[in-house]
């Protein structure tokens, strides 16, 4: 019987350790969240007043990037990559590159395609239509046509 029995070994010591780096890295992501929801209600009480259109967008860019820094952090820590080769996290973090370029560049034409539609790409000239029996001042519509195409 004491040559097929195993005695299960456990290293305290190992496992203090690795529940420490679980809360570390609790805190740091809690943190973190923690400043992007105050960021958030930042631009939230600054769009009511008068505030310019590029502070908003600064804070925007700092929520960005907190946000890609704990996506980066969650990837190194519990998929284990930040004990990884350099090879094997550069495999994963190109095609990651890529797929945040596909979803930027998808709504980025997207938006251009709203805005195209909603102008009729400047191709048709528009007639205002305030009625059919004349405007407020009795006279028909007047046909307006777009800058650049007269």
């Amino acid at each position: 019987m004491s040559a097929q029995s195993a005695t299960l070994v456990i290293n305290e010591e190992e496992d203090k350790a690795h529940v420490k780096k679980i809360w570390k890295a609790f805190w740091i992501l809690a943190v973190l969240t923690v400043i992007e929801l105050a960021l958030g209600l930042t631009i939230y009480f600054l769009e009511m007043g008068v505030v310019s259109y590029w502070v908003i967008l600064f804070i925007k860019g700092v929520i960005t990037i907190l946000t890609f820094a704990k996506a980066f952090y969650i990837i190194s820590i519990f998929m284990h990559l930040g004990d990884e080769v350099r090879t094997m996290m550069l495999s994963l973090a190109i095609p990651a590159t890529l797929f945040i370029w596909f979803i930027t560049a998808f709504l980025w034409d997207g938006n251009s395609f709203k805005n195209l539609r909603n102008t009729d790409a400047g191709s048709r000239i528009y007639i205002e239509q305030n009625n059919t029996h004349g405007g407020p001042s009795g006279k028909p519509p007047v046909e307006k046509t777009i800058k650049g195409l007269d």
